[in-house]
């Protein structure tokens, strides 16, 4: 029997939770074969098979959490599937029910008569026969039971060798509401550990909610999203950009460059290069602190916010002062695509100076952005509106404007550098030739 275990997954994380077994109990996998996704507080992580065998035993479950090293499935190499060495607790059970049919039949009469007045006992694996307190159930039926909310423990189990199975926690959770009083007074287990949603009755009202355990990233963007409010003195100032230049550049030389590069020139490219050319001028943004010592960093390693179906994530565009418009927008494009896929490697999202976060893309406005700890600055895009602006005392006219904002940290960033920072960053946008020698 090999043991499955949870790989060394990063030097900042010791723990993840299972997302979804990609295999069942009995398949057979192939080393390199991809058997569990684990969630971790950064990405998804795929582990992999390490030998060929089959899929013995899950001992863990969706929404459990797991720590580096631990085991949490089995499987049978090669030559003990083939001798039927090892079988699942399902094989095991169905093998021995099979051999007890059989022994009934060849018994003599006198045999089966006294059989008959002894009621057998049903014949568990040794791990089932271990787990105390733990209903024996398929895992499909542990699996439905965490999305209804439904203790196992409760469940009656119509298999003759006392295995809970799907169809019994579609049973008893369809049963008479007044019943289900009864057999569930408490919260069980399932429900306090479920990933999954859950309808439900407010505690101090008949209104109907939705009780929604928060995945583990959610959790924690929202713990490090507190802790950046509660540690740093964040303020944010703001400004405003007529993006008419860019635009034009844009407009003039989109399909050449798109034609050479095999990537649209998009906004984000200027709005990097400008920030880097600001960072040069004003180092103590592209800082953080440790302990009572500032860290400068002597490189522009630029984050760039994607918001993902779990949470906003923020990939690292590295070296980008050293980067052309079209690399940029290359390494954006695929650390987006990244995102949206799970695809994202822990590299990919640590060691930024600087965010860049774009909330224009879903329409707002202004907004104030927060941290990205523990980074001093962030700079805030906003959705692009058409606003008639002062050309002169005599002249008005319809300009492409952007509200711009920068969060930064007052412990090391005082109020009149961040305000010239955002400064730099408009003068560089307007004047986009500039960024060809500042950024």
């Amino acid at each position: 029997m090999i043991e499955i275990k949870v790989p060394e997954l990063a030097e900042s994380i010791s723990e993840g939770t299972i997302s979804e077994w990609l295999v069942n109990v009995g398949d057979q996998v192939n080393k390199g074969d991809s058997i569990v996704e684990l969630e971790t507080d950064k990405v998804n992580v795929e582990v992999s098979a390490e030998n060929n065998g089959v899929i013995h035993e899950f001992l863990k479950e969706p929404g459990d959490t797991v720590e580096v090293g631990e085991v949490i499935a089995k499987l049978n190499d090669a030559e003990d599937a083939a001798s039927g060495e090892g079988s699942s607790p399902q094989q095991t059970q169905e093998q021995s029910q099979g051999e007890s049919i059989e022994q009934e039949e060849s018994a003599p009469r006198s045999e089966k008569k006294s059989e008959e007045n002894t009621t057998p006992e049903p014949s568990f694996s040794k791990e089932e026969q271990n787990e105390t307190n733990r209903p024996i159930a398929s895992p499909a039926a542990r699996k439905l039971a965490r999305e209804l909310g439904v203790d196992l423990n409760k469940v009656k189990s119509n298999d003759p060798l006392g295995r809970v199975r799907p169809e019994d926690v579609k049973s008893h959770a369809n049963q008479p509401s007044s019943q289900a009083e009864k057999t569930e007074t408490k919260p069980s287990k399932a429900q306090k550990t479920s990933p999954q949603t859950s309808n439900a009755s407010d505690e101090k009202s008949d209104k109907p909610v939705e009780r929604i355990k928060m995945s583990r990233r959610r959790q924690t963007i929202a713990k490090r999203l507190v802790e950046a409010q509660q540690t740093a003195a964040m303020l944010t100032t703001y400004n405003e950009v007529d993006l008419t230049a860019i635009n034009d550049i844009r407009k003039r030389r989109k399909e050449k460059f798109l034609e050479q590069h095999d990537v649209k020139l998009g906004y984000m490219s200027f709005f990097t290069k400008a920030v880097v050319g600001a960072l040069k001028k004003f180092p103590r943004l592209n800082a953080e602190i440790q302990g009572d010592e500032m860290l400068l960093k002597k490189f522009y390693d630029i984050g760039i916010a994607v918001g993902a179906e779990e949470g906003l994530v923020v990939p690292i565009v590295r070296n980008a002062d050293k980067l052309s418009f079209a690399e940029i927008e290359r390494d954006i494009k695929s650390l987006s695509k990244k995102a949206q896929t799970k695809k994202l490697t822990i590299d990919e999202l640590q060691g930024g100076s600087f965010t860049i976060t774009n909330g224009g893309v879903f329409g707002s406005l202004m907004s104030s952005p927060i941290l990205n700890a523990p980074q001093v600055g962030i700079l805030g895009m906003h959705t692009i509106q058409w606003r008639p602006v002062a050309i002169d005392k005599e002249r008005m006219e319809n300009r492409p404007m952007m509200y711009i904002a920068l969060s930064y940290d007052h412990r090391i960033v005082d109020g009149s550098e961040a305000v010239s920072f955002l400064v730099k960053v408009k003068e560089l946008l307007e004047d986009p030739e500039s960024l060809l020698l500042e950024g």
